[in-house]
């Protein structure tokens, strides 16, 4: 993304060239951000979207002017390469939120205008939208003039790409920032889009929250006097069951609108001098004193994938007052080749922080694999500050990145180490970057031991780090490890999603959980393998499919960590106003995924790309499109059309979009050790050299440009500018006698 940052820099200072209305500066970029001085990680980090943007892409300098009020710049020769981005400024912007159960799904409405570039010229516009926690994007519209574009969903088989698209058409920057590139739009034209995603809501200790990416830098803003600005924010809250909501905290000015059942309606809307300079922030509690939840049902439609009926049990952990499970634990850490450098380190950084959080009463090992295998020690040692200590040594001497990947031996060592656990619940946490021949047998000789030792079999949780590790496999085997599956994408967020995973693995209220539903219905199927336990840090929240007659009331069974068994009643509701097929749509398609590509089953493929279609949600046999066409042709248009040979406004181009797969890993890279499995992650030496290049290059040519010549000779006193017209004019006279002496003695020496 620093790439991204620079060309974000370099459109600032070309927008100098602006001369806009009213006397207001021009945006100048933040501090620390010039080049080759300061921390360029941290600097480039303040250029990145933190909000919804749009962005001019400028290849050519000479286009960039303010479309209606010319400014007669001097003219700018050569071209940008990278093109420069410019930030757009911003007419109109509508956010409106809606959260059900433990997701919020977010709908942004906004209208840029392109005020950097002459109307006789046009330019491509980059649109980049951060996402939230977990974000999904649901689908995009775009409308510039008579064109308009949306995304759509397409079976994979189903679309051919005689279009293919650069990769800078559109998909992922990086995890959670989607973008699109509109191309060949004129210089003052206005562009609207709606984009929609889906993010997870935060919780802890009994409170949801929900935080969208809504800072917008000030150089976005468009001249008060010009345009008005109206801020409008709309949210809904559906908890999903009868419980009293708690308002706890917002960023924003809300007022309520209504109350209707569980769902409540707020609104803002303000006319603003400048736009939201804050993240909208909103967070409320369900009341409840205990374990809690209900079970909410909903009926098939005709779209549906399945002619069965859907549920969904939803389960809240309490207040926290129920005591957690003692537990052994067992760290199994890929440090092969491939973990060099800054992911390793950040894994090492995270374990600390987690054997920290080990409270006395838990036992622990750590193994290390790559080719082979290695143990902090021969059995499950007791956490204390000795053993802690003793274990943060040995992780900084033991982890040392070399070998290849075998993640079926260290797995085998694990379960074998927590055979001996009594009066604990066992787990097994793997971390893992790389993708292995024999997964599909580690999922099968995995679930037969599992089975083989009943209700004491050992909890397996899995992280997946960056691209080359099939991230269907350790969801299917944290699927049969009654476990939690995580995965970090990028080297930055490696430390905190790694802690956060394990606070929520390691937090188990109430293990062993069965349902009763089964006794009075003639059919009853979940998406996971098995049911999760309840963790203290997060709910629980468990789909499928059912075909009968739910009762009233449904009862949930568990055991505390006193081994004393639970039951939790949980009242059926049939909502009507709940969207429940999309809020379970993502975690249905990992889930059922994972399913195809353990069995191989074709039938489960044709079901995960029903789903995906009907809920615009891409998989990995569907892929999302952008989708172009024209909303009025004119008769010239056609004409112009078809002697360029383009489609007709009946056959729309299809832009395919990229980065918003995971796929089944990448064998290859894993056997070879390739160290960039992360997007951001480059290798060090070509890096080191590169940036140094830059830097020189770039401060070089800074000196050298036009602007800074004319100020440097505006400053020279008289004598210094007779004695440089001196020497230019001594220069220029060698130069004519070089030239003479080609011609005249046909360059001899002579």
């Amino acid at each position: 993304m620093e790439g991204f940052a620079r060309a974000v820099e370099d459109g600032l200072k070309l927008s100098k060239r602006l001369v806009l209305p009213g006397g207001l500066p021009p945006p100048r970029p933040p501090a620390g951000m010039e080049r080759g001085g300061g921390d360029a990680a941290g600097a480039a980090g303040l250029l990145l979207p933190s909000a919804p943007m749009a962005y001019a892409v400028v290849s050519d300098p000479g286009a960039v002017d303010t479309p209606d009020v010319p400014s007669y710049q001097p003219y700018v020769y050569g071209r940008l390469d990278p093109p420069a981005l410019i930030p757009l400024q911003m007419k109109e912007v509508d956010l409106a939120v809606d959260c059900a159960l433990d997701e919020a799904a977010v709908t942004v409405r906004a209208r840029w205008w392109l005020h950097c570039i002459t109307r006789s010229r046009e330019c491509d516009v980059r649109i980049v939208v951060p996402m939230g926690d977990q974000g999904s994007i649901l689908g995009a519209e775009v409308t510039v003039g008579r064109r308009s574009y949306n995304t759509q969903v397409l079976e994979v088989e189903d679309h051919t790409t005689e279009n293919a698209a650069k990769v800078d058409s559109g998909g992922l920057l990086k995890p959670q920032m989607f973008f699109l590139t509109i191309s060949q739009i004129e210089g003052g034209a206005d562009i609207s889009a709606t984009i929609r995603w889906s993010q997870k809501l935060q919780y802890d200790n009994g409170r949801f929250s929900v935080d969208v990416p809504f800072r917008f830098p000030y150089y976005v803003n468009p001249l008060p006097k010009v345009f008005m600005k109206r801020e409008k924010i709309q949210l809904t809250v559906n908890s999903g069951f009868s419980k009293e909501v708690l308002l706890q905290g917002t960023s924003h000015p809300l007022k309520e609108k209504g109350r209707q059942g569980e769902k409540l309606s707020f609104r803002h809307e303000a006319t603003v001098e400048n736009w939201s300079s804050k993240d909208f922030t909103f967070s409320y509690s369900v009341y409840s004193g205990d374990l809690s939840g209900g079970v909410l049902v909903q009926p098939s439609t005709l779209r549906d994938y399945d002619d069965r009926d859907r549920f969904c049990i939803f389960l809240l952990p309490g207040s926290g007052n129920r005591k957690v499970f003692r537990k052994a634990v067992v760290f199994v850490i890929d440090t092969s080749v491939s973990m060099q450098g800054n992911p390793l380190e950040n894994v090492k950084n995270a374990m600390s922080a987690a054997l920290l959080e080990l409270t006395e009463g838990d036992y622990f090992n750590i193994i290390t694999f790559n080719d082979e295998l290695h143990s902090f020690s021969s059995c499950l040692e007791q956490v204390n500050e000795k053993s802690i200590g003793s274990a943060v040594d040995w992780m900084n001497l033991n982890f040392v990145a070399e070998g290849g990947t075998d993640i079926m031996h260290p797995l085998n060592e694990a379960m074998a180490l927590l055979s001996s656990a009594h009066d604990v619940l066992p787990q097994i946490f793997l971390m893992t970057d790389g993708s292995v021949d024999d997964e599909h047998n580690i999922c099968q000789t995995v679930k037969t031991e599992l089975i083989s030792r009943g209700s004491k079999s050992p909890r397996i949780s899995t992280f997946g780090l960056g691209l080359y590790c099939n991230h269907y496999f350790l969801r299917m085997l944290a699927s049969i490890g009654k476990g939690h599956y995580d995965a970090a994408l990028e080297t930055g967020s490696i430390e905190s999603r790694i802690l956060g995973w394990f606070r929520k693995a390691s937090s188990t209220i109430v293990a062993n959980i069965s349902i009763d539903a089964t006794a009075h219905l003639d059919e009853f199927e979940i998406d996971s393998e098995y049911i999760p336990d309840i963790s203290a840090k997060c709910p629980l929240c468990i789909s499928g499919k059912y075909q009968g007659k739910f009762p009233e009331m449904v009862t949930a069974k568990g055991y505390l960590a006193n081994m004393r068994e639970i039951s939790i009643e949980l009242k059926v509701q049939h909502i009507k106003d709940i969207p429940l097929d999309k809020i379970l749509a993502a975690q249905q398609i990992g889930l059922l995924t994972a399913k195809a590509w353990l069995s191989s089953d074709k039938q489960l493929e044709r079901k995960v790309v029903k789903l995906s279609i009907q809920n615009s949600i891409p998989s990995e046999y569907t892929s999302m499109v952008l989708l172009q066409t024209l909303e009025r042709v004119d008769a010239a248009q056609k004409v112009k059309q078809k002697l360029k040979g383009h489609k007709g406004p009946g056959e729309p181009q299809r832009i395919p979009l990229h980065g918003l797969k995971l796929g089944f890993g990448d064998r290859t890279a894993t056997r070879e050790n390739l160290i960039t499995g992360f997007g951001d992650v480059k290798p060090p030496e070509t890096f080191e050299i590169l940036n140094k290049a830059a830097g020189c290059c770039s401060r070089l040519a800074d000196c050298l440009c036009c602007m800074c010549c004319i100020k440097a000779c505006s400053k020279m006193n008289d004598q210094c500018a007779i004695l440089m017209t001196q020497i230019c004019a001594a220069l220029a006279c060698l130069g004519c006698y070089e030239c003479c002496a080609e011609v005249c003695c046909g360059g001899s020496e002579s």
